[in-house]
């Protein structure tokens, strides 16, 4: 299937009322520590899409697959893991088409993927799942005309969590490595919106304890293991995170705290904050921090392109 750069489909459950509304909302972003990332646009390109590739090996509990998204240009394509949100419970990858549209169209192949929800499947399931996926491209790249030394990793909410969690485990000696995860499971970039950095700094709720498997004062180190803030090591990949201002459901705090946390173990980040947004409106008017990500993604992967 053959798709024209620029022409994203239809954002899944968004009022075209409420997008124009909160996309001319005036004073929407803020940068902390990172430019306003500017110059010269990656070139646009047309792309296929292979749907419903199945990354998981033939015994994993649940048959899982991923579309993967093909720029029509020569040579490898940098490749980026795209997960979706939903609460560890529901949605799905459609959520994602138009930012993976987005980047396809601007040179990235992207695999945008299906893992296993809670509460049928708990920690550290989905974090395997995403493992798999990871070791799949390592494997099958060439396959598909993929650059496996430039994969990089986009989520939001609940998928920015799990995308953040496998880079940083990843770049580090965590026994969260164990079994599936290790030197084919790294990322070179990551950009993460909505995330939810630090679990030990949420009650308890139903959407906590049916990811985690019980509450925090009876699993508190696995509160503590799942939270991306506590596995950041000099050797994390650099990260690049939006996140609205007003977001009740995912403080902006927990943004705050990753970036200063990434930036004292030296790791390149940086925070754009969507003023007048909550969680989910900065995903469904997020149109200038994917443009920021993208660009962010293009000077990791793309150095060429973004000179």
């Amino acid at each position: 299937m053959s798709h024209a750069a620029g022409y994203p489909r239809k954002i899944l459950g968004a009022s075209i009322f409420l997008l124009t509304a909160l996309a001319s909302l005036p004073g929407c972003s803020h940068y902390s520590g990172v430019e306003n990332l500017t110059g010269p646009e990656p070139k646009t390109t047309e792309y296929d899409v292979i749907e419903g590739l199945v990354y998981t090996p033939e015994n994993w509990p649940q048959t899982l697959t991923g579309d993967l998204y093909l720029p029509q240009q020569n040579g490898p394509s940098p490749v980026v893991l795209m997960v979706h949100g939903g609460g560890w419970n529901s949605r799905s990858p459609a959520d994602m088409v138009w930012i993976a549209e987005e980047l396809a169209g601007h040179g990235f192949a992207v695999f945008n993927i299906a893992y296993r929800f809670a509460p049928e499947y708990t920690f550290p399931a989905q974090l395997h799942d995403l493992q798999v996926a990871r070791q799949w491209l390592a494997t099958n790249g060439s396959r598909y005309g993929l650059d496996t030394q430039r994969v990089s990793g986009f989520g939001f909410s609940s998928g920015a969590h799990l995308i953040a969690l496998l880079a940083v485990v990843a770049s580090s000696d965590s026994d969260l490595n164990q079994p599936y995860g290790g030197a084919n499971t790294q990322l070179q970039a990551v950009v993460a919106g909505g995330t939810p950095a630090d679990l030990t700094r949420f009650n308890s709720g139903k959407l906590l304890f049916q990811f985690l498997g019980a509450n925090k004062q009876q699993i508190p180190e696995t509160y503590r293991i799942a939270s991306p803030i506590t596995q950041i090591t000099p050797q994390t990949p650099p990260f690049f995170l939006f996140h609205g201002g007003m977001d009740s459901l995912v403080p902006f705090s927990q943004a705050e705290s990753f970036h200063q946390a990434l930036l004292q173990k030296g790791v390149d980040s940086g925070l754009l904050k969507l003023n007048l947004r909550g969680h989910i409106t900065s995903f469904l008017t997020g149109g200038n921090a994917v443009e920021q990500g993208l660009k962010f993604l293009a000077r990791q992967q793309m150095p060429e392109a973004s000179q």
